[in-house]
């Protein structure tokens, strides 16, 4: 797929030489930051040395001083706790921490995650009568519930109160809970929005330690968690989020819980995580508990203690990793069949493919990479419990959820981000649903937001790439959205030696520029540039800059995203 290279715009080159004198940097680097608008040396110390003193007080979350008081009131009157969360890592992550903290503190309570092809995603009936026949005064739901204005009114019928704990948009009404701790309240005055479903479970721990004169240590354990819900459902990395993770990332790096250990384990690599690992290596795991079988498998090893246990469950989950990898293949295999057998797939600017016997538990990660191939909104339909269920992806710069919205009347519910959704519709809607999305979409988007982008922050001469460079440059992350991995573009660079071509569509080569240091390049499936390289006239790259460890040697290596030969 041919993809735009797109340069951002250049900084004030006088802004750019004060900060990299104050800073003592290089100019490039200087230009990133100002980038990211870090424009002092005092700003610039706070980025590069992310400091957990600097997290907002809870207590300026709308509703937190409510939350407190009830659960106080619930463990003084010995009312039964239930810990309720969504099946993904966001929602899993946010019940063990939550639970594993006040399980410390109070023996009267549960946790419960909803059945994903039974009860659907967020706080369903069936939850509820199950706290209600099991005696349950309070229910802290997590990661769900910010549109749950029947449920959480069912639930107040029944005499149970309800703590919602939501980093989603809110609907035009909000339930009538006992208080609404979510930042995107549009009378919410907590100046981070973007938290995930456990980092707001997170403030929770901490305004309930704070008050109770708690050391922060029995807040800050669970970090390891907080990280791994940021990286796995794609939230900001800036701000508070970007404390969080780092600090997560130094305890998944140095002393994870005994379940992160174990999955680490499992996946082969055990150090040096980065946010994209956990993305990749960790997350599909946990995920697949749900996906596959029941999410209180994912939950019960991110609890465990005991490493026997532990390594009992994270077996059981990478067997079930495994087969929902089995059925990712074969209905992305069957999806493109059906794109590429429809006429009118060519024309169109959206995708929607159905079909009753797909897993649904996998139909958001064939969304994802029917969106990769064809880049353009897409969403994949299947039938479940009489309805029919879908997982939409977007592409970068349009509203997905907009775009839902337009279709409303079609759908029974749906809700998400803006990259990313979940559906239901009745099945005679199917057709009329396709129609509308397309029209909608043709409506809307751009002829830009439909070509791939790469978005490349500096240029920059091969000479620079120095040990000092990249090690500032390594201060940069965690990457993530809203802080990504800079790319670079350095033009008229030569191949020196052997160009080769390796795994399946795979470019391995080593490059420089007159004067420049010599640099190895890996290029992910850019093999038909192979034969032009080969000729031996200079070349235009896109990359980034990382390290690459190979038996115990640690080399500086270009990871090598567009070539223009």
């Amino acid at each position: 797929m041919q993809k735009r290279w797109a340069v951002k715009h250049e900084q004030d080159i006088n802004a750019v030489r004060e900060l990299a004198t104050r800073l003592g940097i290089d100019e490039v680097l200087a230009t990133l930051l100002l980038q990211r608008n870090i424009l002092s040396f005092d700003e610039a110390r706070h980025y590069f040395r992310p400091d957990l003193r600097h997290l907002h007080d809870p207590f300026l979350m709308a509703d937190m001083e409510q939350a407190i008081h009830r659960i106080d009131e619930a463990i003084a009157k010995g009312q039964k706790i239930l810990i309720y969360g969504d099946y993904d890592v966001d929602g899993t992550t946010a019940v063990t921490v939550v639970y594993s903290f006040f399980e410390q503190l109070y023996d009267r309570l549960e946790y419960y995650i909803p059945d994903r092809y039974l009860e659907g995603y967020g706080i369903s009936t069936q939850g509820i009568d199950h706290a209600a026949a099991n005696g349950f005064e309070l229910i802290i739901a997590l990661d769900c519930g910010i549109k749950a204005v029947d449920k959480v009114a069912y639930a107040n019928s029944l005499n149970i109160d309800l703590i919602i704990c939501d980093h989603h948009n809110p609907g035009d009404e909000l339930p009538d809970a006992v208080a609404i701790l979510d930042p995107k309240r549009a009378d919410c005055p907590y100046p981070y929005k973007e938290l995930s479903g456990c980092g707001i479970g997170f403030k929770l721990i901490q305004a309930y330690a704070q008050v109770h004169d708690m050391p922060f240590e029995s807040v800050t354990r669970y970090l390891d968690l907080v990280a791994t819900s940021i990286a796995c459902d794609i939230v900001h990395i800036t701000g508070e989020n970007r404390i969080l993770a780092s600090h997560g990332l130094q305890k998944i790096n140095t002393d994870p819980g005994t379940g992160l250990k174990v999955l680490m384990g499992l996946s082969g690599k055990t150090t040096n995580y980065s946010i994209a690992d956990i993305v990749f290596m960790i997350g599909p795991r946990i995920n697949a508990a749900g996906r596959i079988d029941d999410a209180k498998h994912a939950v019960e090893l991110l609890l465990a203690n005991d490493p026997d246990m532990a390594q009992e469950k994270g077996l059981l989950i990478s067997e079930k990793n495994v087969e929902r990898k089995e059925h990712d293949l074969a209905i992305t295999d069957e999806a493109l069949s059906m794109i590429a057998a429809d006429e009118r797939s060519a024309g169109r600017r959206s995708t929607v493919v159905f079909s009753e016997k797909w897993h649904k538990g996998v139909i958001g990660i064939v969304a994802s990479r029917l969106t990769e191939k064809y880049y353009r909104p897409t969403i994949v339909l299947t039938r479940s419990n009489g309805h029919v269920a879908g997982s939409a992806r977007s592409v970068v710069g349009f509203d997905l959820y907009e775009a839902l919205c337009g279709c409303s009347d079609l759908l029974i519910q749906f809700g998400g981000h803006k990259y990313a959704a979940g559906l239901t519709m009745h099945p005679e809607q199917v057709e009329a649903f396709a129609e509308r999305f397309e029209e909608v979409v043709s409506a809307s988007i751009t002829e830009q937001q439909l070509v791939q982008e790469i978005q490349i922050d500096a240029e920059l001469a091969l000479e620079h790439i120095t040990p000092k460079f990249f090690r500032v440059l390594t201060q940069f992350g965690p990457f993530g959205p809203e802080n990504m991995c800079p790319v670079f573009i350095t033009r008229q660079v030569k191949a020196l030696g052997q160009v080769s071509l390796v795994g399946s569509n795979h470019i391995k080569m080593t490059v420089y520029q007159d004067g420049s240091p010599l640099f190895d390049c890996i290029a992910f499936n850019q093999g038909e540039c192979i034969e032009e390289i080969r000729k031996g006239k200079p070349f235009d790259i896109c990359y980034t800059i990382e390290e690459n460890i190979w038996r115990d040697k640690r080399s500086i290596q270009l990871n090598i995203k567009g070539i223009r030969c």
